[in-house]
């Protein structure tokens, strides 16, 4: 459905409920496909009110509720379960898919919670409490445990018959897991496989063996590299002693991913301890708090530079034309030096750039740089010459820090990410903010180093 038929449902059913007509607000919103249906209820919460949202929630099949459910934001899932009797609560945790279940549990009230694990099994609550104890940035958090799960001595009819009982529960069926007796993992088969090979052969040949799978422990984002390096659809989850204890699946990682880029993104602006909430939501302290380290550390970097100026006021108060190009080779050395740092860190990120291409990435950014540089000197040597008027002088003072300023900026922003990697920082630090504060360091100390030699001062 496009943007402008939705937001016109959308608006229809805000009227019909606003209207006291709710049955029809119902039959207009099962015109809708699940995830639309979350974002009208969203748009309901905001415009009418939560009460009006759970009564249209209440009217929805309970199936489609619950898938419903697990669309809507953490805020609004929150908002909905306050109201709803605890019989509701549990008719939907026990719907949802175990992974969003997680998900959810993990953001409620510890009461709540309590609640739902007395009216769950004792193997249920097992499950979720190994679950809930996994890190939040772990891959076990992330995980799953409805998978294909086959054993090494059955045949294809077997893992066929398998799949048919237990498929319709679990959250793919396009690969399938082979383990031992031991829950070891020892390979996979792909349902398509299955499907072409004789009812009587032994899966153990036609089992793949060359299995990439990733530790219950591991980071997040390190699996969402694996899954953007292969293009898997799932991968399993082992523990220390390599048994199976659950898959991610492509859907799981999205979220994983969008927060990765948004992490980055806030990094590269200069904004630290990025949070999941959206911008209105976050207090007028916080976002002080987020983000007056970053420009205090930024402002001393300014003094610094400030420094360099003042100690040439000698010979600034000589050649007073010298203060007139100040500006524009900062700008300039700045906007080069966050070119190639941008360039650097989005290659880092999708996996183009490795660690040992330090060398290859440093000979490119020069050769680059000095062209640069050489091309927007001409340029300045034209204007400086012939429309400032300017001595020959200080034009090539100009001009060779130009050249000078660009192919350092532009080499410092191509290593400096690289270098903040091999520390073990994020490389989305140095962006432009603290590239365009080095940079303007060395801006001014070349250009004027650069005077003193040349204009003889």
């Amino acid at each position: 459905m496009d943007e402008k038929n939705f937001d016109e449902i959308s608006q229809e059913i805000i009227a019909l409920l606003d209207a006291k007509k709710y049955m029809y607000a119902r039959d207009k919103i099962l015109g809708l496909q699940e995830v639309d249906m979350a974002e009208a209820l969203e748009e309901v919460i905001e415009r009418l009110g939560i009460e009006y949202a759970v009564i249209l929630f209440r009217m929805l099949p309970k199936d489609v509720s619950a898938e419903v459910f697990s669309y809507l934001p953490t805020d609004d899932q929150l908002a909905v379960i306050n109201v709803i009797t605890d019989k509701e609560i549990k008719y939907i945790i026990d719907e949802l898919d175990f992974d969003d279940m997680i998900d959810v549990l993990e953001e409620l009230p510890a009461n709540i919670v309590d609640k739902i694990l007395e009216k769950s099994t004792k193997e249920e609550r097992k499950q979720i409490n190994t679950f809930l104890n996994y890190p939040d940035d772990s891959a076990g958090s992330l995980m799953t445990p409805d998978y294909i799960s086959l054993q090494k001595d059955w045949t294809v009819g077997d893992a066929l018959a398998h799949i048919k009982r237990v498929g319709m529960d679990s959250e793919t069926v396009y690969t399938c897991y082979v383990k031992d007796r031991g829950r070891k993992l020892i390979g996979i088969v792909s349902l398509r496989t299955l499907v072409v090979s004789d009812a009587d052969r032994p899966l153990a040949d036609i089992i793949n063996e060359d299995v990439i799978c990733t530790n219950v422990y591991a980071d997040q984002e390190n699996v969402s590299e694996m899954f953007k390096k292969y293009g898997y659809l799932a991968i399993p989850v082992v523990d220390n002693e390599m048994r199976l204890v659950g898959i991610i699946t492509v859907d799981d990682i999205f979220g994983v991913i969008e927060e990765e880029y948004n992490e980055d993104f806030e990094r590269m602006a200069g904004v630290l301890d990025s949070s999941d909430a959206e911008y209105l939501d976050i207090g007028v302290f916080k976002h002080v708090r987020n983000r007056l380290p970053w420009l205090a550390l930024l402002m001393v970097s300014a003094m610094l530079t400030g420094g360099i100026i003042r100690s040439f006021e000698t010979l600034l108060s000589s050649v007073i034309s010298l203060a007139v190009y100040l500006p524009m080779l900062m700008g300039t050395g700045g906007n080069s030096g966050s070119q190639s740092a941008t360039l650097i860190i989005r290659g880092m990120a999708v996996g183009d750039i490795e660690m040992r291409d330090a060398l290859r990435v440093f000979w490119k950014e020069l050769r680059v740089s000095f062209t640069v540089g050489l091309m927007l000197s001409a340029l300045n040597m034209v204007k400086i010459l012939f429309l400032d008027r300017e001595d020959i002088w200080v034009a090539a003072t100009v001009c060779i820090s130009m050249v000078v300023i660009v192919t350092m900026a532009k080499c410092i922003g191509g290593m400096l990410p690289m270098l903040a990697k091999r520390v073990g920082i994020d490389p989305a630090l140095m962006a432009a903010p603290m590239i365009s504060s080095l940079t303007d360091l060395v801006s001014c100390l070349t250009y004027f180093t650069l005077a003193s030699v040349v204009l003889r001062l």
